[in-house]
């Protein structure tokens, strides 16, 4: 079944792209969220119209949850759910940008079983299925195996560097960047660079395909405090990211403050 539903999420995020390519260098409907949840836009509202209709046309009796449609309890009664962001990145997506994706996962009993990742513009097609492995664009992809923190490549915002957020001194580390969630998970799962955190809590859809297409590259994925990620929860967060290869990932953990520091 999961490589079954990877097929469908790989066709659903197909389609997306091509609504969401339909959007680029138009004039978007831009509104902001309440609470400074950040911008939405017509092109949004589009992608998640499709990907309801073509996943949950294949899968009715799938839950529903998506960062761009009210969220009911009902998903919390299904065997699995559907968990996506219609686009990750919609900053990058309003600034002409390549670098926004769409995020696509089924969860099963608070696991993800399959994922698809979707850059229309870069061309870059994520996937995996429970213990099937990940993939790029069809061929298979593996996380990094450096088991040296120091002058790891680390793929994180700013703010996850403030000293506060470690024991000790920060540490030495080449620091780079990209707009979406979903991108970041996916470049450290292809090998690109060697870890990857955000230490906020995070929002499902921006994280549950990147977590099983990380996790099958080999990666080690835990929340903050190295806990086990858990999905389709009733507030849909969890307590932020660490992925990396087993060995820098115990590393990191052993260098991140306790959360509240």
């Amino acid at each position: 079944m999961p490589a079954h539903d990877m097929e469908l999420l790989v066709e659903a995020a197909r389609a997306a792209g091509e609504v969401a390519l339909g959007y680029v260098g138009q004039d978007l409907d831009v509104e902001h969220k309440p609470g400074g949840a950040g911008p939405v836009t017509d092109a949004d509202h589009a992608v998640n119209a499709k990907l309801y209709d073509v996943l949950r046309k294949a899968r009715p009796d799938y839950g529903w949850l998506s960062e761009e449609s009210e969220d009911t309890p009902s998903r919390m009664q299904t065997e699995r759910t559907f968990i996506v962001d219609p686009i990750d990145g919609t900053r990058s997506f309003i600034e002409g940008s390549g670098s926004w994706a769409h995020s696509l996962a089924v969860v099963e009993r608070g696991r993800a079983v399959a994922a698809a990742i979707f850059l229309p513009v870069k061309q870059k097609l994520y996937s995996a299925a429970l213990g099937h492995g990940a993939f790029l664009n069809g061929q298979p992809i593996r996380a990094s195996r450096r088991t040296r923190l120091s002058g790891a490549s680390i793929v994180a915002a700013k703010p996850n560097y403030d000293a506060s957020n470690w024991r000790g001194p920060v540490p030495d580390v080449h620091r780079t960047y990209r707009p979406s969630l979903a991108y970041r998970l996916a470049l450290v799962a292809e090998g690109r660079f060697d870890a990857m955190l955000t230490l906020r809590p995070s929002w499902e859809w921006d994280i549950a395909a990147g977590a099983l297409i990380l996790s099958e590259a080999g990666a080690e994925v835990t929340d903050r405090t190295g806990e086990r990620l858990r999905f389709n929860n009733a507030h849909p967060q969890v307590n932020g990211v660490v992925a990396a290869g087993p060995a820098l990932h115990r590393q990191l953990q052993d260098k991140l403050a306790k959360w509240p520091a």
